[in-house]
């Protein structure tokens, strides 16, 4: 049984992001990036997967700038097999991506395809419902519990009303939520082995996608800035301040 792990370059949760001074991006520059930590999540799960002997072996891929090999191989160092790089400068839309990878989870006749509920820097959650229409295949988004039975898995999803489980046939798309797993962290020596596991590298072209955008990016601008916080010392004073200075009662 194989996997397919979609993972992402984002900037990394822990550093404060910066706008670029003509408000049409944001600046990546001397940024560190990482696995978008959803996508991190899913490399989690088809680790543990194939460590409970579910699945045989593990393929990540990656759509973005050449520099998307770092995320690939920090993949390879938790756990996974090999990798395949679609090298685009253009950035990659859900549609596109879905596309992508379509013609790969095909190619490989992957049984499971796993990829974060939603990247952190666009929070589109769109990406793992068009890879499933296109390939007709079921879906399990935002699952907190993953168990596969022969040929079909269960997702655990948490919902409004609690927790909702769905049977699904394989091959299946499913998402990744922050309550699935706790990511590992990779040991020097399989970080090691990570720079000699396979890696190719491809194009958008050779899968037939076309990267031109069809959405414009108006304005990009950072949040407002918020006063902190101050502690008080009894209801008294809060009362006082409630209603003196922030005249909410």
């Amino acid at each position: 049984m194989k996997a397919l792990v979609a993972v992402k370059r984002v900037i990394d949760y822990n550093v404060k992001v910066r706008v670029k001074a003509d408000n049409s991006g944001v600046d990546l520059s001397n940024t560190k990036m990482s696995i978008n930590p959803f996508d991190e999540i899913a490399v989690e799960e088809a680790v543990r997967l194939k460590e409970a002997g579910v699945i045989d072996e593990i393929i990540v891929a990656s759509i973005g700038p050449k520099e998307s090999q770092e995320q690939i191989r920090a993949a390879l160092a938790l756990g996974a097999d090999r990798g395949v790089l679609v090298v685009s400068d253009e950035k990659p839309y859900p549609l596109q991506v879905a596309k992508i990878l379509k013609s790969i989870a095909e190619a490989e006749s992957t049984d499971i395809i796993l990829l974060g509920k939603q990247a952190i820097d666009d929070d589109n959650n769109q990406t793992g419902q068009m890879l499933a229409a296109l390939m007709g295949i079921g879906q399990g988004t935002f699952a907190s519990e993953v168990k596969v039975e022969g040929d079909k898995v269960n997702v655990t999803r948490e919902i409004d009303g609690g927790l909702q489980t769905v049977a699904l046939d394989l091959p299946a798309v499913i998402t990744t939520d922050l309550r699935l797993n706790e990511p590992r962290y990779a040991k020097l020596p399989n970080i090691m082995k990570a720079k000699k596991k396979p890696l190719d590298e491809k194009t958008p072209a050779d899968f037939g996608v076309d990267m031109t955008s069809k959405q414009e990016i108006i304005k990009v601008v950072p949040p407002a800035d918020r006063k902190a916080g101050i502690t008080v010392g009894s209801v008294d004073e809060l009362v006082d301040k409630l209603r003196n200075e922030a005249k909410v009662i």
